[in-house]
């Protein structure tokens, strides 16, 4: 049994879909950001970075793993499942995790604290992040125009990818122009395991939100950047 310590962000979603894919069982607790429960001294004994996601897995002698990406990695290789066995298969799934890890995950991230969440709107912060996640997609368009999946056959890598990409809408990122991107985003949206994923926990905003909604969304982002909780996810 895993014990599985989330909220509703792409980082925690990149987890929940690789748990529901390999059919893990998991109890999950979801923490409240807002309230800073990701920064309270039993939290941070798991996490001692105190964000989201983390996990501990009992039949470990309850060994903690924290960063999504690392947990993502863990669970690959405990079930032998979502990553090849081979070196070279290996690292093409590791590749397309540190291009999420280290390109989309972060500048998406940048776009939704400048475009969403600052009431200054610096313009010249929304198009650095804006242009840095429009040609992040674009060289997933161009890989994904040849490959059905990032790395061979579906992967950790395709989950932590399509966690962060699915959100462009909230970041004000297009995908318009971008066919292979899009036929991927709908063929990984599809599978059970992912659309059941992406609910544990639900999100409090979709991308058919209302405009008031999202406002509110965005405010009670805001109160956490003002006060330094920050979203509380790696």
């Amino acid at each position: 049994m895993i014990d599985f310590y989330t909220a509703a962000t792409p980082n925690g979603h990149k987890v929940s879909i690789a748990l529901e894919e390999l059919a893990l069982p998991y109890t999950m607790h979801v923490l409240d950001l807002a309230a800073g429960q990701q920064k309270e001294p039993w939290f941070v004994a798991i996490n001692p970075n105190g964000r989201i996601p983390a996990i501990v897995d009992r039949a470990a002698d309850n060994f903690a793993v924290f960063e999504s990406g690392a947990i993502l990695i863990y669970l690959a290789e405990q079930t032998g499942r979502l990553m090849p066995h081979d070196a070279k298969g290996r690292s093409l799934v590791m590749q397309w995790l540190m291009f999420q890890m280290g390109g989309i995950g972060p500048m998406m991230g940048q776009a939704n604290v400048f475009y969403r969440y600052f009431p200054e709107k610096l313009q010249p912060a929304i198009d650095r992040y804006h242009g840095e996640c429009s040609r992040l997609f674009r060289v997933l368009d161009g890989h994904l125009q040849r490959h059905e999946y990032l790395a061979g056959d579906y992967s950790i890598a395709d989950i932590a990818n399509w966690a962060w990409v699915r959100t462009h809408s909230w970041s004000g990122v297009p995908v318009e122009g971008m066919p292979h991107l899009q036929r991927w985003l709908a063929l990984v949206g599809g599978r059970p395991a992912v659309r059941k994923g992406i609910t544990m926990p639900p999100s409090s905003l979709d991308r058919h939100a209302s405009a008031d909604k999202a406002e509110q969304f965005a405010r009670e982002a805001r109160k956490m950047l003002e006060t330094g909780q920050s979203k509380g996810a790696d």
